[in-house]
């Protein structure tokens, strides 16, 4: 069997230490490793430590006279099958994300294309800022998956999230990173966002849907391997690579576009936030303040999720999704009955977590026999169990049949 390639990235934190134990386990697989180091690594572990466990030469700068490459972040690049930079700061997560290149580290990420994973690891305070969250979704959109560290006592004695994931953990992310995509050859269509229904020229009826948890599910869907069509509303999302995107304005257009493309999918996911109701006159002109009080008729919107589950192709798998404020789970069973759905995943808008503008949720996955409450997590892992759950319900029908 040709081994798989990894270059394993090392950069400056106390977790360093933990590298040692991931590269001595890669390296009794099927995987050659090479090693590189940023010049902060080399205070947490000697460079000879990863040259005896990798048994290839360790590279620690991007101008070593010694070494024979003259472009070794190239060469590196081209050969690594997989990226992987373990422990992961704060600094090469803002390098990556902004393509900045000015070690061996960063230039050999910015050249690489092939599959790419990093594992943060850092002070609670510095993994929770803003900066570094908005860099993580970033690199998320950019085709990297993430390993998310855990929580617990931090070598600076703060207790929080920011500790590098188990070894254990990391070896099967990069495992993974081989294995067969589970969703190969499956197609898969999600909605995403909110819907916005016009008043007039200027005003319109919609929510405050941010399209970020529809989005984690498509983007977890290509990564896994699925042909993916994502249909999203009005949000300030930039759009996915490899996912074909649809554009809808209001919840007839979504309608309509679901009704062109759903026959052939597979899966159907629907996170999008419709708007049940919409004005029955949009008016041409912007309409002006005259009176105290003004009153909108409003008229019902097609209900797309009961006529995605009526209209369900043999075989098809479809998942509807219902955020509450009380009696979570009568509303959610009654939903998931009423939809004809096989599956649904619902959450309380006011658990801390969850809901809107978030990149967490917190929910509870409802089908015609039981439920399953998730703990809190990343809205691409949410999408992730999702999708897994879906091929396990299709393998299931199939195995029935």
């Amino acid at each position: 069997m040709v081994k798989k390639h990894i270059v394993v990235a090392v950069t400056g934190g106390i977790a360093a230490y933990k590298a040692c134990d991931l590269v001595s386990r890669l390296s009794k697989k099927d995987y050659e490793i090479k090693v590189i180091m940023s010049e902060h690594a080399m205070k947490f572990v000697a460079p000879i430590t990863f040259e005896a466990l990798s048994h290839n030469k360790c590279e620690t700068s991007l101008f070593d006279e010694t070494n024979e490459d003259p472009i070794a972040h190239i060469t590196l690049a081209k050969w690594a099958d997989a990226f992987v930079i373990v422990p992961a700061t704060a600094n090469i997560i803002a390098k990556a994300a902004h393509g900045l290149a000015d070690d061996l580290v960063s230039t050999t990420a910015l050249a690489c294309y092939s599959k790419k994973l990093l594992c943060p690891a850092m002070n609670v305070h510095m993994y929770e800022n803003e900066t570094t969250q908005l860099n993580l979704e970033t690199l998320k959109e950019l085709g990297w998956q993430i390993v998310e560290p855990q929580e617990g006592l931090l070598a600076c004695q703060d207790v929080g999230k920011g500790k590098l994931a188990a070894v254990d953990t990391i070896e099967k992310a990069i495992d993974n990173l081989f294995a067969k995509p589970l969703l190969q050859g499956k197609k898969v269509m999600v909605s995403a966002g909110p819907t916005c229904e016009s008043l007039d020229p200027v005003r319109f009826i919609s929510n405050h849907s941010s399209g970020k948890q529809g989005y984690a599910i498509a983007q977890a869907a290509k990564q896994m391997g699925a042909e993916v069509t994502l249909i999203h509303g009005p949000v300030n999302l930039p759009d996915l690579h490899g996912v074909k995107m649809i554009e809808a304005q209001s919840a007839q257009d979504m309608f309509d576009r679901f009704k062109e493309s759903y026959a052939d999918q597979d899966y159907i996911i629907m996170a999008a936030a419709v708007s049940d109701y919409r004005p029955k006159e949009i008016h041409a002109q912007k309409m002006k303040k005259k009176e105290d009080e003004m009153t909108i008729e409003l008229v019902k919107n097609p209900d797309i999720l009961a006529w995605l589950g009526q209209h369900k192709k043999e075989g098809q798998i479809l998942c509807g999704f219902a955020m509450e404020t009380e009696n979570l789970e009568h509303n959610a069973k009654e939903k998931l009955k009423k939809k004809n759905c096989d599956l649904l995943v619902a959450n309380n808008l006011f658990t801390k977590g969850a809901g809107f503008q978030t990149s967490t949720n917190v929910v509870t996955i409802f089908f015609p026999d039981k439920k399953i409450d998730l703990e809190p997590m990343s809205k691409e892992e949410v999408g992730r169990y999702i999708l897994t759950t879906m091929k396990e319900l299709e393998e299931k029908h199939v195995s029935c049949d």
